[in-house]
């Protein structure tokens, strides 16, 4: 990394030098340092820079924005519907934002592959390099693994949180985040919203789930450490920024936050042995942020103002008593979750005065931005406030080495995405998570499988395609029958099933979906031997009393690829439920206990 004042001011103010490298595919190396150039401390680096913006890239620097297209100068008209310009390289120069945002849905649909994104992310940073303030940009994904996994193949993918959790170990944890993350810097991308640290003490909380590692809170915190190491350690332009995520806590929720304001009722103690575990340990690992969660906690803020706009929340508590001094970023400020008490001007206000830093995916942009300029002109937030927030996101940006190189070598990506060597060490840290909760038949292993037919999962495009996956491990036959299948489609795999030796379900929650609770059993009806797969939340095996049941915690294809190792007797499950899974008629019954897992 530079350290003299001549090599960082080239590159924070946009010499001829800085400008050359900016055009390049990779960033040329900065000039030489003359021998008496004095080092420029970060510190003295973040003063100058403050010093030198005036407000409205100040508070630029503040916003992680949403674009559309795939490319940095592809004309949307949705960009122009938001923010009045067509590309997302005008939307950086015009708004002077700190940070992008990528997905692969929600409309905007950023990602095609992983070179697409390495060029996409160039082009941003270019673009944000050539405009004022003339700093290179956070760009952040949510690429948690398992269901929310936003880069598919070719990039490695990565099983659930909680599939971890299953397999206990820490150091699977680790290596499943160091390759994560090695994979995201190589297509540009430095801020990873991961880990999740919520524990889901809830088993039908609809939002969380599978993406936590466990309800167990000292388990939660060692495999949250964990993976704050792989993201973090190591050369910075080789690593990302992680975020815990959603303090204080969004385990016990049953509203999804997307859609409502979940209320949390437990009390401040229990929250303190529940919820504070693992984000006390994350802030211990020395994360680089924290993100919000958009629910009420009258027990850590009586005013039932949301935990994203609540100061008791975030600065007494995540601020004062915690000690943490990194980033604090909100949830996305589009969700209902925080839009049910407090209007789109008001918010970006309310959670700037609560202690946050970053401001994500506000719902009308140009209002967040003028909101808080206005908030600064009008007195009702200091300069100094924004400055301090300002300096936050300068500091992240130095020490994860993207001030130093803002651009990646797009030719390497090769050699660094969805490697052989990162595909085989997902997927024997995979190999060791798939758990088996009942074989009371002795079906499994399947030493002589004959005709398999393979039922059941979701309807996205990706989960369309898992059960013919798994049929192909397994040499049998796919019927994709998705997460509502009608009458008739039930009926189709019962006349099916007549020609089949075996039949494997593949469930997804069947707490909500309860025509998949009549496809299994409707199908256990048949007499045939049934193996049923739980490929989200173990929860389902409480809903269904099948005398065979396997948990995956994801439908992945690695996942489905240790599915099949198991199911043929290949390899013997090792992982041990990392939750309790209650009785689906009666919670208070307890089905299957924490830790459980059968062997062969």
């Amino acid at each position: 990394m530079p350290t003299a004042r001549a090599a960082l001011a080239a590159a924070v103010v946009l010499t001829a030098a800085t400008a050359a490298g900016a055009a390049a595919v990779t960033p040329q190396p900065p000039p030489p340092t003359p021998v008496a150039a004095e080092p420029l401390s970060m510190s003295s680096w973040i003063d100058r820079a403050v010093r030198r913006m005036p407000l409205e890239q100040k508070v630029g620097q503040l916003f992680v924005a949403t674009v559309w297209g795939k490319s940095a100068t592809e004309e949307h008209p949705t960009n122009l519907a938001h923010y009045g310009v067509g590309t997302p390289a005008e939307v950086v120069e015009r708004f002077h934002v700190g940070g992008v945002i990528y997905f692969n849905n929600s409309g905007t649909d950023n990602i095609d592959s992983p070179a697409q994104l390495a060029r996409f992310s160039n082009g941003l940073q270019r673009a944000a390099l050539r405009s004022g303030p003339h700093l290179p940009l956070i760009v952040a994904i949510d690429q948690e693994g398992g269901n929310v996994t936003r880069v598919e193949a070719p990039a490695t993918e990565h099983p659930s949180a909680m599939a971890i959790g299953a397999g206990r170990s820490e150091r699977d944890a680790r290596t499943s985040a160091a390759v994560n993350g090695r994979e995201l810097r190589a297509m540009g991308v430095n801020q990873n919203f991961a880990p999740v640290a919520d524990v889901n003490s809830n088993p039908l909380n609809p939002v969380i789930g599978a993406r936590s590692f466990s309800s167990d809170p000292d388990l939660s915190a060692r495999l949250v450490t964990a993976q704050i190491g792989g993201f973090q350690d190591g050369k910075p332009a080789e690593t990302v920024s992680s975020s815990a995520k959603h303090f204080p806590g969004h385990g016990d929720a049953a509203t999804d936050s997307h859609t409502g304001l979940p209320r949390i009722d437990r009390s401040a103690e229990q929250w303190r042995a529940v919820d504070l575990p693992p984000f006390r340990a994350a802030v211990a690992a020395g994360i680089d942020s924290i993100m919000t969660a958009h629910i009420q906690f009258p027990s850590l803020d009586p005013s039932g103002v949301p935990a994203t706009l609540s100061r008791p929340i975030l600065t007494d508590l995540l601020r004062e008593e915690l000690g943490f001094d990194g980033l604090i970023v909100t949830d996305a400020l589009g969700m209902q979750g925080v839009r049910e008490m407090f209007d789109d001007a008001e918010i970006p206000v309310m959670a700037l005065e609560a202690g946050v830093d970053q401001l994500l995916m506000p719902a009308d942009f140009p209002l967040a931005y003028d909101a808080v300029l206005d908030a600064v002109r009008s007195g009702r937030i200091a300069e100094a406030r924004i400055d301090e927030s300002v300096r936050r996101v300068l500091k992240q940006k130095w020490e994860r080495g993207i001030i130093a190189r803002p651009l990646v070598d797009e030719r390497a990506l090769p050699k660094k995405v969805g490697t052989p060597q990162n595909l085989a060490a997902v997927q024997a840290l995979t190999d060791r998570t798939t758990t088996v909760l009942r074989n009371d038949d002795d079906v499994l292993p399947l030493a002589a499988p004959g005709d398999v037919l393979v039922v059941g999962i979701g309807d996205t495009v990706n989960q369309a395609k898992t059960p013919t996956q798994l049929a192909t491990a397994l040499g049998g036959t796919a019927l994709p029958t998705g997460s509502r299948p009608t009458d008739a489609v039930i009926a189709q795999a019962e006349a099916a099933a007549a020609d089949a030796d075996t039949v494997v379900v593949l469930t997804n929650n069947l707490s909500a979906n309860t025509q998949q609770r009549t496809l299994l059993t409707r199908l256990l009806a048949t007499g045939k031997p049934i193996v049923a797969v739980a490929t989200q939340v173990p929860y389902d095996a409480g809903f269904v009393d099948a005398p065979t049941w396997v948990a995956t915690y994801s439908w992945r294809g690695v996942s489905m690829n240790s599915l099949a190792k198991v199911l043929l007797g290949r390899t013997s499950p090792v992982g041990r439920l990392p939750v309790a899974v209650p009785d689906g008629a009666d919670p208070s019954v307890e089905r299957y206990p924490f830790g459980h897992g059968l062997s062969w």
